[in-house]
């Protein structure tokens, strides 16, 4: 049964304390907080204000994901503001390693995400030392994607490369998420899957947090 993250990026920005509400009463663990600068991606999200007033209202786990170049400069930053989870970019990390290292020594899970283009050979010499990869199942940047049908070779790729490892690293899956594909995204090897239209598009979100919950 595969943890639940909304993306709280598609939820309507004024009324994020009622979208806070609605997660906590429903049976999603996590709340998926994506960050964007602009750079990194084409497009700007939120930061740390945002998410120090969320953390206030949201009682799951804080899953931040930062598509931002050198997030190294803001970790400490993004502790303080109430992440549990902290993901970085292997495109954006020339030392990855230490970005690892830190993340933890602050008392966070370190995730780090991949996009479709990038081969998993790039997390080989890590996957021990993550908490959780995520794996970017559309082009980062934008909700709203269609998912890409490759991902699911990839996440069992990377399933068996977790096995061989001998980890205990977690999958996530990022990106066009529906209650159609959730079955096969999930037999492929997802352990969370960040579902952000799907959820706040929905007529009941509360009911489809559910059903993804129990696929």
């Amino acid at each position: 049964m595969a943890i639940i993250a909304p993306s709280l990026l598609s939820a309507n920005f004024l009324q994020l304390n009622d979208a806070c509400d609605m997660i906590n009463h429903s049976e999603a663990e996590w709340l998926h907080l994506d960050v964007m600068d602009g750079r990194f991606v084409p497009n700007i999200s939120f930061g740390i204000p945002v998410i120090s007033a969320v953390r206030k209202a949201n009682k799951k786990v804080c899953d931040v994901h930062l598509m931002i170049e050198e997030p190294e400069k803001f970790t400490q930053a993004f502790k303080d503001a109430g992440a549990d989870v902290l993901t970085v970019h292997v495109e954006a990390c020339n030392h990855l390693h230490r970005n690892i290292q830190h993340i933890k020594s602050l008392g966070m899970k370190a995730g780090v995400a991949i996009n479709p283009h990038t081969p998993l050979e790039a997390l080989k010499e890590i996957i021990g030392f993550a908490d959780l990869i995520c794996v970017m199942s559309v082009n980062p940047g934008f909700g709203g994607q269609q998912f890409i049908n490759a991902t699911l070779n990839k996440i069992e790729r990377l399933k068996n490369l977790i096995i061989q490892k001998g980890a205990q690293t977690l999958i996530e899956v990022d990106g066009g998420v529906t209650i159609k594909n959730a079955t096969d995204i999930v037999k492929a090897g997802a352990d969370v899957l960040v579902a952000g239209n799907t959820v706040f598009n929905s007529n009941d979100p509360i009911a489809t947090i559910k059903l993804l919950k129990s696929i």
